[in-house]
């Protein structure tokens, strides 16, 4: 596997274009079922122990200067899992909602969600509307869910709207494309995470990710501690973004 700490080679503390700290993390949140496999438990327990991680991963990144977090939840793709296992995630969701939703709204953060509302069920759907309300006003962390949420599909959906409004082809460029994303406003991912030694986007901002650093870890989601959030920003801090611009070491 490649080590994250590859990334210093090219560190150069006098060149202006050296990244600091991130302003937007996306988060692909991985190994929940192994990490309860590993341990001899149903994989549900994996699904309990991932959720009740993150409140302190959220925290974390909040202190460490970070604006926009971006979770990847739950994907289209997932509701091919077994039935059981994709009602006890739906549930997990409800509860975590539920049960975070006033110390999340306390820290100053604003929820959001990305994906397709109408694929949820009734409940959960009032719930993320609920959550996106009460926290509408708030602005020291965004926090994106990304529930029932894939990338291209989010693409096909930003095509459709921009036909139905007559928007001729001329007309159509980067900037106006991306008013039609469900990521409208936010900014593109500085650095994407990924845990459990997985090394892909799995349908996941494949628009906005066209920039992003990559930090690939083996660590799985449930053991993902503030001391890997803050290795992923020190990561980051030491990576050189070129935005397709040469580098010329001064």
């Amino acid at each position: 596997m490649i080590s994250n700490q590859d990334s210093k080679t090219l560190t150069n503390p006098s060149d202006q274009s050296l990244a600091q700290v991130p302003v937007h993390v996306a988060l692909i949140m991985d190994g929940n079922g192994r990490w309860a496999e590993e341990k001899g438990l149903e994989r549900t327990e994996g699904h309990v122990h991932g959720a009740s991680n993150l409140p302190k991963i959220v925290t974390k990144f909040s202190e460490c200067g970070v604006k926009y977090l971006t979770l990847y939840a739950f994907s289209t793709e997932n509701w091919g899992r077994p039935q059981s296992e994709v009602e006890n995630i739906l549930k997990l969701l409800l509860n975590s909602i539920n049960s975070e939703l006033e110390n999340l709204h306390k820290q100053g953060v604003k929820i959001l969600h990305l994906g397709d509302k109408a694929t949820l069920p009734e409940e959960i759907s009032q719930a993320i509307s609920r959550s996106e309300q009460l926290t509408k006003n708030n602005s020291k962390l965004i926090l994106s869910v990304a529930f029932s949420y894939g990338g291209r599909s989010e693409i096909i959906s930003a095509v459709k709207k921009i036909i139905s409004e007559g928007i001729e082809a001329k007309d159509i460029d980067e900037e106006r494309f991306e008013k039609h994303l469900t990521t409208d406003g936010i900014p593109d991912p500085d650095i994407i995470v990924r845990t459990a030694g997985e090394m892909r986007l799995s349908n996941f901002l494949i628009w906005q990710s066209a920039y992003s650093e990559y930090y690939f870890t083996d660590v799985l989601w449930p053991d993902f501690g503030e001391d890997d959030v803050e290795l992923v920003i020190e990561t980051f801090s030491n990576r050189i973004r070129r935005f397709g611009k040469s580098y010329i070491p001064k």
